[in-house]
């Protein structure tokens, strides 16, 4: 064999070496799945927003329009939205969940620590948002293990697909890596616009909700990340007390010595006079009653054309099956309509 006919060889099996690593890039890793990098575009965005993968993020996640968002705090110091993900599946209905068994996925505050990531999931990748935190403890909720995972299965969890947690538990990891002792999740039942809060004014949990709504508008004012206190039975945000921090959830709020950013409270006031302003033009869309929670749009659309079990397979490595499909279908809204 000649010389030229060995490096001919040569780059040929080169060439097929690099062709069947890229079809492996393509395919989840299951041996390495806690470790894997996050995604080249996804860095790729971050550079374009002045973010490294080592700097802090924050989780907010909405029921309703079954999204979980991931943001970033790039160079100024402020959070930006970095990505969008669809979520596959949560379970109950909109509200807060109060007791183990009630299939309900929280709504509230919640703070992931290294600890609480779980590279051995039974669902792919998972972490723990630490409900019940301090408050839903005092007021006697119960449940545990309450997790955002993969797959497209829910009784309280929150389910984004193996693909999309690896993305996110990717994004996570790296951010604890680089420093951030835990971050944030912000869990709403939707969006907390004006027009939302007029549609679900007439809701028991109404008052949980603007409650929620006060931490809601922090961060999107100001792109800070809100300080989370409890006391008076309730969330208080940004809050500096005499004495220090309330101790006890339950007891009332002790003296502030901090008051409301004007910002941030701005926009509370022009947000309830938006409220007010849909609710006496008559003008307000009814409520969706979900029959057992929710799906994207996306996914609901793949599971009425092709069925629970080919949702399961995109959903899934190991095909978990959907959970209560036909639930998934009795609301099939389109958010925001």
């Amino acid at each position: 064999m000649n010389l030229f006919q060995k490096l001919l060889n040569t780059s040929i099996l080169l060439a097929l070496a690099v062709s069947m690593t890229a079809c492996v890039s393509t395919v989840l890793d299951v041996d390495n799945k806690a470790n894997q990098p996050i995604a080249a575009n996804l860095v790729s965005d971050m550079k374009k927003r002045k973010m490294t993968p080592a700097d802090p993020v924050l989780v907010r996640i909405f029921k309703d329009e079954s999204e979980l968002e991931i943001w970033k705090r790039d160079r100024t110091g402020r959070y930006a939205l970095l990505k969008t993900f669809p979520m596959c599946r949560w379970s109950g209905k909109l509200g807060p969940k109060t007791k183990e068994g009630d299939r309900q996925a929280p709504e509230g505050f919640y703070h992931v620590s290294a600890g609480m990531l779980n590279p051995n999931s039974q669902y792919y990748l998972s972490f723990n948002l630490g409900y019940p935190n301090k408050l839903e403890s005092a007021l006697g909720y119960t449940g545990d293990a309450l997790m955002v995972h993969g797959a497209c299965t829910s009784a309280g969890c929150y389910a984004l697909t193996d693909a999309g947690v690896a993305q996110i538990y990717a994004i996570v990891r790296e951010a604890i890596r680089g420093g951030q002792s835990s971050f944030q999740v912000q869990a709403f039942p939707f969006r907390m616009t004006p027009e939302n809060m007029a549609r679900n004014r007439n809701d028991p949990n109404f008052d949980f909700w603007k409650n929620l709504k006060q931490g809601y508008d922090i961060l999107e004012v100001t792109g800070r990340q809100p300080q989370v206190s409890y006391c008076g039975r309730r969330y208080v945000f940004d809050a500096a007390f005499e004495g220090g921090n309330p101790r006890n959830p339950l007891a009332s709020c002790p003296p502030l010595l901090s008051a409301e950013d004007d910002v941030v409270a701005a926009r509370r006031v022009s947000d309830e006079r938006k409220m007010e302003s849909i609710l006496a033009s008559g003008t307000v869309v009814s409520i969706h009653a979900y029959s057992d929670g929710g799906m994207h749009p996306s996914f609901r659309k793949l599971l009425k054309s092709r069925g629970a079990k080919a949702l399961a397979q995109t959903a899934s490595l190991n095909n978990v099956p959907v959970s209560r499909p036909d639930a998934a279908l009795a609301d099939p809204h389109t958010p925001g309509e």
